[in-house]
């Protein structure tokens, strides 16, 4: 896009995801564009490197940067506490997670998907108010039973870490949780499901395929009338499929191939 575009004084949304845009971009001054609160460069043939310090400066509402050959640390933002959505995945992001949330209180949804970042994820602190968050494909270790009743405060709806090295239980839950999506497949977690799953009363789609995962299916899962999706393939699951599943009348996927399931 053109350099003159920073001179209009009263955009405040721009999109130019999905397109054919190419390096270098405009050097856009750090107080053009001064109304700007969205920006989206996705998924362009741009190699940013780093984000530019005219969105970094801004007090943007929206930042999607999506498949922009991203590396490095993730970026700081002058003004943290403004921004309610960011997309940084499809990138070679590789650290800086510790401190990235910190000050971002109005944050509600954040995906750092698909990058190289390595981290403790039982070290986590999340801001308080986040609905959704994407960290599948990563290098996450640690344990989830320390830290998930941290993240599942209770305006969270997605906590997506598939793909990723995490280990140990899956962990209790508390009442009162508003998760509706629950995407733990494709790590090293072990142990049986918990009978605590049934408070997740929200719950719409729960994913812990390929895991480890050994013991029965517990009953209470059929407690869950909303779920719609389940995925508990490829791990060690035995018994027998609980007859309560029959009162979820809501399900519409339910995966469970390769296990030790057994009865008629």
């Amino acid at each position: 896009f053109p350099l003159s575009i920073s001179k209009l004084q009263k955009l405040w949304y721009l999109n130019v995801s999905r397109n054919g845009l190419s390096d270098p971009l405009p050097a856009i001054p750090v107080k053009g564009i001064p109304s700007l609160l969205s920006i989206d460069l996705s998924y362009n043939i741009l190699s940013l490197g780093s984000v530019p310090d005219w969105i970094r400066s801004k007090e943007l509402r929206d930042v999607h940067l999506a498949g922009c050959k991203l590396k490095g640390d993730l970026p700081h933002f002058v003004r943290p506490d403004t921004l309610s959505s960011i997309d940084l995945s499809d990138n070679f992001l590789v650290d800086g997670i510790s401190n990235f949330f910190t000050n971002m209180s109005s944050l509600q949804d954040v995906k750092l998907s698909n990058n190289q970042l390595r981290f403790d994820i039982s070290k986590i602190k999340l801001p308080f108010g986040l609905a959704s968050i994407d960290l599948h494909a990563n290098h996450l270790m640690g344990s989830l039973s320390s830290s998930i009743n941290n993240m599942t405060s209770s305006s969270l709806e997605v906590i997506d870490v598939s793909n990723n090295f995490i280990s140990g239980h899956i962990p209790e839950f508390v009442e009162g949780s508003s998760l509706k999506v629950l995407n733990l497949g494709s790590n090293n977690l072990s142990g049986s499901i918990p009978v605590s799953i049934s408070n997740l009363v929200e719950l719409e789609r729960l994913d812990i395929s390929r895991n480890n995962i050994l013991g029965n299916i517990p009953s209470s899962l059929g407690q869950l009338q909303n779920l719609q999706w389940l995925d508990v393939s490829i791990n060690g699951i035995t018994g027998q499929i609980p007859g309560s599943f029959s009162q979820i009348t809501s399900l519409k996927h339910a995966n469970f191939r390769t296990n030790r399931l057994c009865g008629e």
